[in-house]
């Protein structure tokens, strides 16, 4: 499944939600049509490093409340900018 960017018109790879069938980044924590949680876990990067609060960086989109993890945001896909 695929969809596209609504700003940039750019593909982003995406799949179902479970709880409304609607297509959300692959990466989504929270279905953007309903609301429902996805049980997933948040992909870490191979160092095993424990998360470092003090050094995260925020999502550049300022709505979201991700964090930057592996080049993209954690909550909406979006790659670091």
């Amino acid at each position: 499944m695929v969809m596209h960017c609504p700003h940039c018109h750019k593909e982003i790879p995406g799949k179902e939600c479970p709880g409304c069938g609607a297509v959300i980044p692959t990466e989504s924590r929270y279905c953007m049509e309903c609301g429902v949680h996805i049980e997933e876990p948040v992909k870490r990067s191979e160092g095993g490093d424990e998360f470092d609060i003090d050094n995260r960086v925020l999502c550049s989109d300022g709505t979201c409340t991700g964090i930057i993890v592996d080049g993209k945001c954690t909550e909406c896909g979006k790659p670091a900018e």
